[in-house]
């Protein structure tokens, strides 16, 4: 399977960039309570901190708006994923557990303030880009409804766009029954790649000492914008 960033985005900014992990042989189930008490923790700090600081104002955030708003989508209508878990959170409306995949992707994503997407990838029908949507673009999403796309960013297969920092398709859900799966972090631009391979390996060490399996993370950039990896079954 080939992983790609489409030259357009590229051409709106040079700085993009995504990370991802590709895991193998992991078991997707409830959440220990470790990470459940971990989370809920993080949680009740965040609110705190955010009776401070508006969510708006939050390094990570406010960079992904501006991004957002570069590709022609509206920040204020279609708020990026990061941002509206975070919404939520200074609501004191907390996130409650789901299985162990989608809980570290909240985690994550709250922790690193930027969009994250997990997939199963045995879903996922030939190779992968990642582009910005048109007109014709979009999907059922986890949220129940159908999403338009158009001028936000989104990953497609040979079917048809499955995830986006927005909000992600039923039909490449990573579920129970997932083995294998890819990982996709929307990268603030301006971290150094350093930086951004650093926090790719904590994030894949920590999922993997939970759910076991293996992680390979990769890094995309404007200088080397394709992976290959080897496909689920």
């Amino acid at each position: 399977m080939k992983i790609s960033i489409d030259q357009s985005v590229f051409d709106v900014n040079t700085q993009f960039k995504i990370g991802i992990i590709h895991y193998t042989k992991i078991v997707v189930s409830e959440s220990p309570q470790m990470i459940k008490g971990r989370t809920r923790l993080y949680q009740e700090n965040l609110f705190l901190e955010l009776q401070e600081t508006p969510v708006t104002e939050r390094p990570g955030i406010a960079e992904w708006r501006k991004v957002w708003k570069s590709f022609g989508a509206d920040p204020n209508r279609y708020r990026h994923s990061a941002e509206s878990l975070m919404r939520r959170i200074a609501k004191e409306n907390y996130l409650e557990p789901f299985h162990l995949a989608v809980d570290l992707n909240n985690f994550f994503s709250l922790q690193y303030e930027n969009p994250i997407g997990i997939y199963d990838l045995s879903t996922i029908e030939g190779d992968v880009i990642i582009t910005v949507g048109d007109d014709d673009t979009g999907y059922e999403g986890l949220n129940g409804r159908y999403n338009s796309l158009k001028n936000i960013l989104c990953s497609k297969d040979e079917t048809s766009a499955f995830g986006s920092p927005f909000v992600d398709s039923k039909r490449t859900a990573v579920t129970e029954d997932t083995t294998n799966a890819i990982q996709l972090f929307y990268l603030r631009p301006s971290l150094a790649d350093d930086e951004c391979h650093a926090l790719l390996q904590a994030a894949g060490k920590m999922f993997c000492q939970v759910s076991g399996g293996d992680y390979n993370p990769f890094l995309l950039t404007v200088n080397d914008p394709t992976i290959f990896i080897q496909g689920g079954e």
